[in-house]
């Protein structure tokens, strides 16, 4: 989402931006401006590494596999993707063109060096690294890359797996002109993951579809805090599950919601459990789902009083937070990550101590209700001013083209970019 958002902002500041998807399709809740083509469709991806003599077979024999129809119905049909059970195949993407997917890489690095030829490739995240060796033998323009969670994925590897892939992609990531991250936190942490130069890490904002949406009043008899993220462990779902259950009884005047992306390994665990709590609570527990597009998801965060996701994992980017704020919705969040920067850029939440056992149920009995309408409208407007696309287009492409030109000396208009 973040990716799709990025490149409108980008092609609103004038820069002629194109977004390839790898391996599946996109799937967004705003306009999709990605390519229909797919590179390293997902389903050849898989079969290379897993089928033997797979990889030896001609490109004309194996394409039909990555028409995106195909593979985003397959992709829906995927009970997990689930790291831990991903070892050997990320070890095989890791190595590029000296692993199985070699066939694939050279179709795309042919397709960027031959057909597009843009002044700027921006890798979305470092686990595509592979690639990268090759590709900067046959490309003369830059290569950045926008890191975006990719340790989680990586520390949630089995070993000898994950000390290979770290390897690797560290390797791997000494090819970038540039490495990008949405806050400083995670600048700084990445630099000690990777053991990379702070020279090489360049900052970028956040940004977020800023089109009109319709809102809706909370409910006036009670308080809501909502929770709106994929319903996992590491973005705090179960915590906030616990705490809720001990504010609930607590305070009459509560109403809390969960709502989000439910990936099928955590499903049973999640439906136990919010069966037991909406039996003994009712209506002030419910469980939401996951929007079906943008106008259902924004009227469901505007009828929040505030948003709490407690993330075990120190989050890097903390989109939802911006997305409640357009909404007019301040949030209560753990003080590590990326979120003390969100905070501080608001001037609106709260933050809790997560190594204090209790934080997070005093803090949710501590809450007032947010319904002034005028305090939700200037929240609003400070999420825009900063994070609205119109702003951070701009300023993303110039933090590119200073990358562009410390490298290469090359001065580009602004019409001519190429991304």
């Amino acid at each position: 989402m973040q990716d799709n958002t990025l490149a409108r902002a980008l092609r609103m500041a004038g820069a002629d931006t194109m977004l390839l998807p790898a391996y599946t399709p996109i799937r967004v809740d705003e306009e999709n401006v990605s390519s229909s083509r797919v590179f390293l469709g997902g389903i050849n991806v898989y079969l290379d590494s897993k089928v033997p003599g797979w990889s030896r077979l001609p490109r004309f024999a194996k394409r039909w596999l990555d028409r995106p129809g195909l593979v985003k119905w397959l992709s829906k049909l995927s009970s997990s993707t689930d790291a831990s059970a991903l070892g050997p195949l990320t070890i095989d993407l890791l190595k590029g063109r000296l692993g199985p997917q070699r066939a694939e890489i050279e179709e795309l690095i042919g397709y960027l060096c031959d057909e597009l030829q843009p002044d700027i490739i921006l890798f979305s995240n470092a686990l595509m690294s592979g690639i990268v060796p090759e590709l900067r033998r046959r490309f003369s323009g830059r290569i950045c890359c926008l890191l975006q969670g990719d340790d989680i994925f990586l520390d949630g590897l089995k070993e000898p797996w994950k000390t290979q892939a770290l390897r690797l992609l560290t390797d791997n990531a000494a090819h970038f002109d540039a490495l990008l991250t949405h806050s400083d936190y995670y600048a700084r942490f990445m630099q000690r993951y990777l053991g990379l130069p702070v020279k090489q890490f360049r900052q970028i904002p956040l940004t977020i579809d800023d089109r009109p949406f319709v809102t809706v009043q909370p409910a006036r008899s009670l308080m809501t805090v909502g929770y709106f993220a994929r319903i996992c462990p590491e973005k705090g779902a179960f915590w906030f599950l616990d705490a809720a259950e001990r504010a609930l009884q607590q305070r009459p005047d509560l109403r809390t919601v969960i709502a989000g992306y439910l990936p099928e390994q955590h499903r049973r665990r999640f439906e136990t459990r919010i069966a037991r709590l909406t039996a003994s609570f009712g209506a002030r527990m419910q469980w939401l789902g996951s929007p079906d597009g943008r106008e259902e998801k924004f009227r469901m965060l505007s009828s929040f009083d505030w948003l709490c996701v407690p993330t075990e994992y120190h989050e890097p980017k903390g989109l939802y937070v911006l997305e409640a704020a357009l909404a007019g919705v301040p949030s209560l969040l753990p003080s590590h990550g990326a979120f003390p920067e969100r905070i501080a850029a608001l001037g609106s939440g709260t933050l809790y101590d997560p190594t204090e056992p209790h934080a997070l149920d005093e803090a949710l009995l501590s809450l007032s209700p947010q319904r002034d309408d005028g305090v939700r409208e200037s929240l609003r407007q400070r999420c825009l001013q900063q994070f609205g696309m119109r702003e951070t287009g701009v300023q993303v492409l110039a933090v590119l083209k200073s990358v562009n030109e410390a490298a290469s000396g090359m001065q580009l208009t602004r019409p001519r970019s190429r991304l």
